[in-house]
């Protein structure tokens, strides 16, 4: 039968949505309670939405019982200080798994190659229904910050490169394509990120805010690329070679993030 998609995301995974320009204080996202969850960097998070209504963020699939990234649950003491963020976490009308912010640490090029991952968004999602995407919003002004898109973790002939100023959506099937941020600046980063149920509210939704792929990506000079692709090359052999001297296999497919 097949999971119902979103056809915008068809042709590259993503798509970026129209900026938003409307003012959100800051508040929202620095006076909530964050949790210490790691996830391709230095992060943290705060959860506006969890599988219980508890301020964590385990995958639902974790939690008794089992089941997809779908159904969250609010959590009052979260989104009662920060109204506009929830309130644009449910503008699309779409099913809401998990719903939280992150807190990303400064880091390099070669960092954000090394942490690229795939997230597990679908697991336990029952075939027939609406396949589990994430959106991004962010929210602190990263203008020298980069969103790094890949089909393939170590392929950077193929390599989407968003940046990320304040009000910067996209919308990306994270279980597709490897993903992370290299984010310059001596401040962290701070960005919205929702689990959304594809189907028809979510195509709207894209479809209102003129999502689509980008062709404008951040510059990267050929010179800071092959660094960073030497540097992940290493650490992934440093790693490999880590888990064979345990005699374990080493383990880069997903992400509970």
């Amino acid at each position: 039968m097949g999971y119902i998609k979103s056809a915008a995301l068809d042709e590259t995974g993503f798509v970026v949505l129209d900026s938003y320009n409307e003012p959100v204080d800051p508040k929202e996202w620095l006076d909530i309670e964050y949790v210490d969850w790691k996830s391709s960097g230095d992060t943290r998070f705060a959860p506006l939405a969890s599988a219980k209504g508890e301020i964590e963020c385990n995958g639902f699939w974790n939690h008794q019982p089992p089941r997809t990234d779908k159904d969250g649950v609010w959590i009052d003491s979260q989104t009662e200080l920060a109204p506009t963020l929830t309130a644009r976490a449910k503008e699309p009308g779409a099913n809401v798994g998990r719903c939280r912010i992150i807190e990303l640490q400064p880091n390099s090029y070669a960092d954000c190659l090394y942490n690229l991952h795939q997230d597990d968004n679908n697991r336990l999602n029952p075939d027939g229904t609406g396949w589990v995407v994430r959106g991004f919003f962010n929210l602190t002004d990263d203008k020298d910050s980069y969103f790094v898109l890949r089909e393939n973790r170590t392929d950077p002939s193929i390599e989407y490169r968003i940046a990320l100023p304040a009000g910067a959506q996209l919308i990306v099937d994270t279980q597709r394509l490897w993903h992370a941020v290299h984010h310059q600046g001596d401040k962290p980063r701070y960005c919205l990120i929702t689990s959304w149920t594809s189907g028809p509210e979510l195509d709207a939704y894209i479809e209102k805010y003129h999502g689509k792929p980008t062709t404008d990506y951040y510059p990267v000079s050929e010179e800071i690329r092959e660094a960073g692709q030497a540097e992940q090359a290493r650490r992934d052999a440093a790693r490999a070679a880590y888990y064979a001297a345990k005699g374990q296999k080493e383990k880069l497919a997903m992400s509970e993030a």
